[in-house]
């Protein structure tokens, strides 16, 4: 009986979906594709206050955070997470034969490696946004 009305369900569900392509594609067919264009935003302003805060509580932190990812990454075979430590998971699987695990291993060492750029652009909004909000005046 169960079986039944999951079958019943089923087509029911299916002759939905059918209907539904069936109405919706002459109408996205007729659909305007352009785009919008991207709003523009003002910029931000940020008052005294907020600024010193982000200053002495939350810059300090991201720049921290920044170089302990960036000192990871660079570690050597002994530090879990370096892409020095994923080249050697990668060697010791190759050595036991399991290539496809040592390939994605090898894989997500040179994405971790490719992200030391990003964390150089990081670096580099850090410092400019201490440089122009955070001196002392």
């Amino acid at each position: 009986m169960r079986s039944e009305s999951m079958r019943i369900s089923a087509a029911i569900v299916s002759c939905g979906a059918a209907v539904l392509l069936a109405v919706g594609a002459p109408v996205a067919a007729y659909a305007d594709t352009t785009a919008p264009p991207a709003p523009s935003y003002p910029p931000i302003t940020l008052s005294p206050q907020e600024s010193q805060q982000l200053c002495a509580d939350v810059l300090p932190k991201m720049i921290d955070h920044k170089n302990k990812l960036t000192q990871r990454i660079n570690g050597d075979a002994n530090t879990k997470g370096s892409v020095a430590w994923l080249k050697a998971r990668a060697q010791a699987q190759r050595a036991k034969g399991h290539t496809q695990l040592a390939d994605k291993l090898d894989q997500r060492a040179d994405r971790l490696h490719g992200r030391l750029d990003d964390l150089a652009k990081a670096d580099q909004r850090l410092n400019d946004f201490k440089n122009a909000h955070c001196v002392a005046k």
